[in-house]
């Protein structure tokens, strides 16, 4: 078995709380650190959420509602346009997880290369019909999912004859790492014949090492600024220091994997020659 050229997506998410220096930062250490990609997610409030929920307490640096919250962590036109214009300058791929069909079908007015089905809506049919229907090679995460649900998606997908890849997800935030349940990789490999990637919310790096040592084909991780900001998902995300590190030993690991065949090379042989005359 041999992984060479891990696609690492740093999951920007909900992380940049609205701010587009917070975003374009967190862009920038996803290029320092030699990501692939960077993803956010995109929502249609009024479609996700009832006015019911909408409507009760909830404190945040934008006011006293649920709604004000959700609000104030969504992006519309403008900023995606500014978002891709960015990642167009500092030449890096971008994409997003669609929560309701109108923000799918809102996100298609950019040309980008991905989809990505996130954990939670993996059972929303229609969802997955407005994805694949548009035929871009899509990251389909698994987390919460039985075997049964990730058959009916995988069936969608391959109806429309979009490509797709499964990503192994244990969706607890933050997950410890004997929570990780990594031999799910090479089960998800052998039940669909697709390619499995990874994505973590993991404290450490050690599982995410031992995904791409079983094949991972992708990585994603969260990625913050400061895991002390405000915010859901910042406490299950990695600081820039630690995005760095993580992207080189993904790199150092993809070349420990070698390429499975017997051979030798130089350096052995000379150790042969020493040790067996």
């Amino acid at each position: 078995m041999s992984v060479k050229n891990v696609f690492i997506t740093a999951e920007i998410g909900i992380n940049h709380n609205g701010d587009m220096d917070i975003t374009k930062r967190l862009i920038d250490v996803a290029v320092l650190a030699g990501c692939s990609a960077v993803k956010f997610q995109k929502r249609t409030i009024d479609k996700v959420y009832t006015r019911e929920f909408l409507d009760t307490a909830r404190q945040s640096p934008w006011g006293t509602t649920q709604r004000a919250q959700k609000e104030g962590l969504e992006f519309g036109k403008a900023q995606y346009d500014e978002i891709d214009q960015y990642c167009k300058e500092r030449n890096i791929d971008w994409f997003f997880s669609a929560w309701d069909v109108d923000a799918q079908i809102f996100m298609r007015q950019y040309n980008l290369k991905y989809n990505k089905i996130a954990s939670p809506v993996l059972t929303t049919l229609p969802i997955l019909e407005a994805v694949a229907e548009e035929g871009r090679y899509t990251y389909i995460a698994t987390g919460m999912s039985t075997w049964e649900e990730i058959d009916a998606a995988v069936e969608i997908f391959r109806k429309h004859k979009c490509p797709f890849e499964l990503l192994h997800c244990v969706s607890i935030y933050p997950m410890e790492p004997h929570e990780a349940n990594l031999l799910l990789i090479p089960e998800l490999r052998k039940r669909y014949g697709c390619d499995v990637g990874y994505s973590s919310h993991e404290l450490g790096n050690t599982a995410t090492l031992g995904a791409v040592a079983l094949g991972a084909v992708s990585v994603e991780r969260h990625i913050t600024l400061d895991r002390k900001m405000y915010g859901s998902d910042q406490s299950s995300s990695v600081e820039p220091a630690e995005l760095i590190t993580i992207v080189k030993e993904i790199r150092t690991m993809e070349s420990c994997l070698g390429t499975g065949v017997r051979t030798f090379t130089e350096r052995e042989l000379s150790t042969r020659k020493k040790m067996r005359g």
